[in-house]
């Protein structure tokens, strides 16, 4: 399962860890990415969705069927 959300696009970022002596070493900072079966009603199925925190918000507030539309709209097979 790779990081990144299917509806927002949300990938990993990049940076340093810097110690107080001021050295860097790099790290990166993970979105909180959730695995999440839906019901889709227009197709009589259940889709199985990666998404962030902040995408399953987003699924809860305009519904199903216009999340999986934008998902579609960017290329993503469902």
């Amino acid at each position: 399962m790779s990081a990144h959300c299917q509806l927002t696009g949300v990938k990993p970022v990049f940076g340093n860890n810097v110690s107080h002596s001021h050295r860097r070493t790099p790290r990166r900072w993970n979105p909180n990415i959730q695995s999440r079966r839906h019901w889709l009603p227009g197709e009589g199925r259940f889709v199985r969705l990666t998404l962030s925190a902040r995408g399953i918000k987003t699924v809860d507030k305009i519904g199903i069927e216009q999340a999986i539309a934008r998902i579609r709209a960017r290329g993503e097979k469902v």
